[in-house]
C-alpha cells in the first residue's frame, strides 16, 4: 500500500510518500480500507516540527479518516467487511473520563496515522458513520466535530437560548456553530474577515464580531448579550486570546480551552471572581463520538468543507492549511 510518512523534520515538502506492507488485523482489529483524511492542526505540527512534538520517524501523519472495513480479526463483533467507518482520535478511550492510557494511543502521534490507502484499527477504536455522509465528510468528524461536541455538549450542558461564542472559522468553530444551532443555542463568531463572518451568518450565526475592526472583542460579546456574557465559550485562538474569552464569558460560565497557540499572562484571580469553569478538552472518547453521530444522522448535519485534495496533493493540502484563509475543513481523497 500506499503511505505518506514524517521521515524528517524538514517539513512539508519532506513528506514522503512510500510503500509499506499492506497490514493485516489481529485479534479484535479490523482493516478498513481509507477513502478520506482530514488534516487538523495538530497534524500540520506533527509535520512541520516532529522533534518538539514527539514524532518517531517514519509516522504515518493525519489522526481523522474514514472509509470501508474489508477484514476483520479473530473475536471482532462489532463491525463486518463493507461496514463505513471513521477511526476514533484516541484508539484507547472507549468510555469516561481520559486517561493516560488514551492519551497514549493517538493516531498520527504516537501511533501511525490515517494517511494512508490501508490501516489496523482496535474494533474499539472506530465508529459506524451516518448514511448521509460521504466519506469525505465522516472524514472530518473524529478531532475537531468531537472537540466541538464535547466542549458544548459534554462540559458545556448547552440547552435551547444558550449563548455561545466561537473564536475564527476554523474546524472545531464551525462545527460548535453547527452543533450549538441544531442545539437552538444562540452563537457569536469572531474572526478577522468580514467575508468569513458573512458566511458565519449563513450558517446560523446570531451575531458577529470582526476582532481585526473590533479589539475590545470580548467587551463587544458582554454587549451584544445586554451584560451578561456568553454561557459557554469555545477557545481555540492564539495569544492573548484567552484573556478576552475570560473577559466575554457570563459569571459562572464555561471556557473549553482547545487552542495550542494561546499564551499570554492570566491573572488566575479573574477566573475564580467569576467562578468560571475553564477546562482543557482534548477530543473525546468513543461514547461520545457515537452519540455525536446520532446527532448528526437525526439532524441531517452536513459538515462545512473547505476545499477537498486528491491523494497526490497531500502536501499542498497542508500548505493550504498553513495558509490560514480556510472556511472549516480541509480533505485529502484517498
Amino acid at each position: 500500500m500506499k503511505a505518506y510518512e514524517i521521515i524528517s523534520a524538514e517539513g512539508i515538502d519532506a513528506l514522503a510518500l512510500n510503500a509499506r506492507p499492506e497490514p493485516k488485523p489481529g485479534p479484535g482489529q479490523v482493516l478498513v480500507r481509507l477513502r478520506a483524511s482530514s488534516i487538523n492542526y495538530r497534524d500540520l505540527l506533527n509535520i512541520l516540527d516532529p522533534p518538539a512534538r514527539g514524532i518517531a520517524y517514519p509516522r504515518i501523519p493525519n489522526s481523522d479518516g474514514a472509509g470501508e472495513v474489508v477484514e476483520v480479526g479473530p473475536g471482532v463483533t462489532r463491525f463486518a467487511a463493507g461496514d463505513r467507518v471513521a477511526g476514533c482520535f484516541f484508539q484507547r478511550w472507549p468510555a469516561g473520563g481520559i486517561t493516560a492510557e488514551a492519551m497514549a494511543s493517538a493516531l498520527g502521534g504516537a501511533l501511525d496515522g490515517l494517511l494512508a490507502e490501508y490501516a489496523v484499527l482496535e474494533e474499539d477504536g472506530v465508529v459506524a458513520v451516518p448514511d448521509h455522509l460521504s466519506f469525505e465528510a465522516a472524514a472530518t468528524l473524529p478531532c475537531a466535530a468531537l472537540t466541538a461536541w464535547h466542549i458544548l455538549v459534554g462540559m458545556g450542558r448547552i440547552k435551547a437560548g444558550d449563548t455561545v461564542l466561537t473564536l475564527g472559522t476554523g474546524g472545531v468553530s464551525i462545527f460548535a456553530l453547527q452543533f450549538a444551532v441544531q442545539q437552538g443555542a444562540r452563537v457569536i463568531v469572531t474572526s478577522s474577515s468580514d467575508d468569513k463572518l458573512a458566511r458565519a451568518r449563513e450558517l446560523g450565526a446570531w451575531r458577529t464580531v470582526n476582532y481585526r475592526s473590533i479589539p475590545d472583542w470580548g467587551q463587544a460579546v458582554v454587549e451584544l448579550t445586554g451584560g451578561r456574557g456568553a454561557d459557554v465559550v469555545v477557545e481555540v485562538g492564539g495569544a492573548g486570546t484567552l484573556e478576552k474569552s475570560i473577559q466575554a464569558v457570563r459569571v459562572g460560565g464555561r471556557i473549553g480551552l482547545v487552542g495550542v497557540l494561546t499564551g499570554g499572562r492570566i491573572d488566575p484571580t479573574s477566573v475564580m471572581r467569576k467562578s468560571i469553569r475553564l477546562q482543557g478538552i482534548y477530543v473525546g472518547s468513543r461514547e461520545m463520538f457515537e452519540a455525536m453521530n446520532r446527532a448528526i444522522a437525526a439532524g441531517g448535519l452536513t459538515p462545512v468543507i473547505d476545499r477537498s485534495f486528491g491523494f497526490d496533493e497531500a502536501r499542498a493540502a497542508y500548505q493550504h492549511m498553513q495558509g490560514g484563509g480556510h472556511f472549516g475543513k480541509i480533505v485529502i481523497t484517498i
